[in-house]
């Protein structure tokens, strides 16, 4: 059978399952490849097997009828615990086909925290490797919901079936199954990454994902045929909406700083990947091995970062490592709300750069279409009512909030929470507030200048950390560095904290602070900080190893400054 030309990507106005989006790339391209995946062994290394988008369907059908059979069903909530490979794709649309609510929970997060999330979901099923099951049993994860268990591997005793027998029970019927469901109805539920507090359960409803594949579409004039690498699992399930083929990398996605540079270049080669997506941290390791090494990615004509602020020297030696037609983006957005706005590295000049290291903040952007951003007043109230907000004028910092078709309107069993972050208009839309400060230019471009939670409060002043830290960043001597506040809200002290790079001598650590006391004076909005602190190396978020925990640091530098 001869693949159908594909003109367009999947029509997402005719379906309201996301599930459709594998059944229409299955109709018209039945034999292009829709996933490469790792399988080594102790005999075969950098070896990848591969399925075709008719297969990686039928092994979703089937996976969805065994589901079904089994009592996984419409509505069910289920904990999907699967490395990413064939299987965690093939479980994912499964899971979409029979109408079950996939809970997605980052293992990075920690146990405790992982823990508490899985209790607040109760989902009623658990699918995962058998390590995971391991963990479930031994640390009694969602011990008073979870019935019905699917162990990848053997199930040693810890309860339920395996994929084997899944497969079995599926196979006994060859018809496509697909629950038909509505665009309200609740798709699955996506726990933040928890780097500012405790992670919660974003609800996702199928008109969302229906929304983001078509804004990611046309935001980075996606076309089917592409060739992508994602290392962030869950960024990786847009791939075959958008009729691409991906590329499972061969690393750890709970750690994107220590990934393998060279396995990464290596695979990129052999499938001739267009499209990259990592967070800032991965970025940084590539580009880094790409221009010490002098190579060039030739076949890529596209990268995608987000997860957090992607630094400007970053970009530009990710820039050196592609071909001058080649683009780099970095959206800005939430799990909440993603995409909010995207920026390309071709709008980053010389004189934005100037803007941005000089304390205005990190640009990101024009909102995406059809997107609404605003920036009202920072306020610590919750609102009914866009009426009750008040706008800030052009160029004025205030908390960033955002409407739009990919907007979510509620946290799973956190009513407060919801309450705080959601509120309507008259026109019947939901908007987000972000939780972050950013400011809005004459040209309707949106600046970021940090979190609403991390800002710092003085007897005289309101700083905030990203902005602040674009001016001390530049520092050849410094990894990063990150603003905080200490203590009490009002009459906090600022406080630079700092990571270097290696290992500094007496002379050259008094040099280092000498220099960054200097920027400090040099700049109005940073000539408050007179304390420097050297820190061992900060506290990043598991997710994305990006977000600085600027409130731990915080709690550090009090101590140390008592000290």
């Amino acid at each position: 059978m001869m693949d159908m030309p594909v003109e367009t990507t999947w029509n997402t106005d005719e379906f309201s399952n996301v599930a459709n989006a594998l059944s229409w790339q299955a109709q018209r391209q039945p034999s292009a490849i829709a996933i490469y995946y790792p399988k080594n062994s102790a005999f075969r290394k950098d070896h990848y097997e591969s399925v075709t988008y008719q297969e990686l369907n039928e092994l979703a059908d089937c996976y969805a009828r065994g589901l079904h059979a089994y009592g996984i069903t419409a509505g069910t909530r289920t904990a999907l615990m699967l490395t990413p490979g064939l299987n965690f794709f093939a479980m994912f649309f499964a899971l979409f086909k029979a109408g079950a609510v996939p809970v997605l929970i980052d293992p990075g997060i920690g146990m405790k925290p992982l823990k508490e999330c899985l209790a607040e979901a109760e989902p009623k099923a658990f699918i995962g490797v058998t390590k995971a099951h391991f963990a479930r049993k031994v640390l009694g994860w969602a011990k008073q919901s979870c019935e019905l268990l699917v162990t990848a591997g053997p199930t040693l005793g810890l309860g339920g079936i395996n994929l084997k027998k899944l497969r079995q029970m599926g196979a006994e019927s060859a018809a496509e199954f697909e629950h038909q469901v509505k665009p309200e109805d609740m798709a699955a539920i996506l726990f933040t990454s928890g780097s500012t507090g405790v992670p919660k359960g974003v609800v996702y409803r199928h008109r969302h994902f229906n929304a983001q594949v078509n804004m990611l579409k046309n935001a980075f004039n996606i076309e089917p045929g592409e060739v992508s690498l994602p290392t962030f699992p869950p960024f990786a399930l847009f791939d075959p909406a958008l009729g691409m083929t991906t590329i499972v990398p061969d690393m750890d996605p709970t750690r994107p700083a220590d990934a393998d540079p060279e396995k990464l270049i290596k695979a990129i080669d052999r499938f001739k990947v267009t499209n990259i997506f990592g967070s800032p941290a991965l970025l940084n390791t590539l580009s880094n091995y790409c221009v010490d090494n002098n190579i060039r990615l030739e076949s890529v004509t596209r990268v995608i970062s987000a997860g957090a602020a992607v630094p400007i020297s970053t970009i530009r030696r990710m820039q050196d490592s592609l071909y001058r037609d080649a683009e780099i983006h970095t959206p800005y957005g939430a799990t909440e709300c993603l995409p909010v706005s995207s920026v390309s590295a071709s709008q980053i000049d010389d004189k934005m750069v100037d803007r941005i290291e000089s304390g205005d903040g990190v640009f990101v952007g024009q909102p995406i279409e059809p997107n609404q951003v605003k920036i009202i007043k920072i306020s610590e109230m919750a609102f009914n009512d866009l009426s009750e907000t008040t706008e800030m004028p052009y160029g004025m910092p205030g908390e960033i909030i955002v409407t739009g078709p990919s907007c979510t309107d509620s946290y799973w069993k956190r009513d407060n929470a919801t309450a705080m972050s959601k509120f309507g208009d008259e026109f019947g839309n939901t908007w987000h507030r972000m939780g972050d400060v950013g400011i809005m230019d004459g040209l309707g471009r949106l600046w970021y200048c940090g979190r609403v939670s991390q800002r710092i409060e003085t007897a005289e002043e309101t700083l905030y950390a990203d902005q602040c830290e674009a001016i001390f960043n530049q520092h050849p001597d410094l990894v990063r560095s990150a603003v905080v506040g200490v203590g009490t809200k009002g009459r906090q002290t600022p406080v630079l904290c700092i990571e270097v790079k290696g290992k500094l001598s007496p002379v050259d650590t008094e040099r280092v602070h000498f220099d960054l006391l200097q920027l400090a004076q040099a700049h109005g909005i940073t000539k408050s900080i007179r304390t420097v602190l050297f820190h061992p190396g900060f506290p990043v978020d598991i997710r994305h190893n990006s977000k600085i925990g600027r409130e731990e640091l915080a709690e550090w530098a009090a101590k140390k400054m008592q000290s």
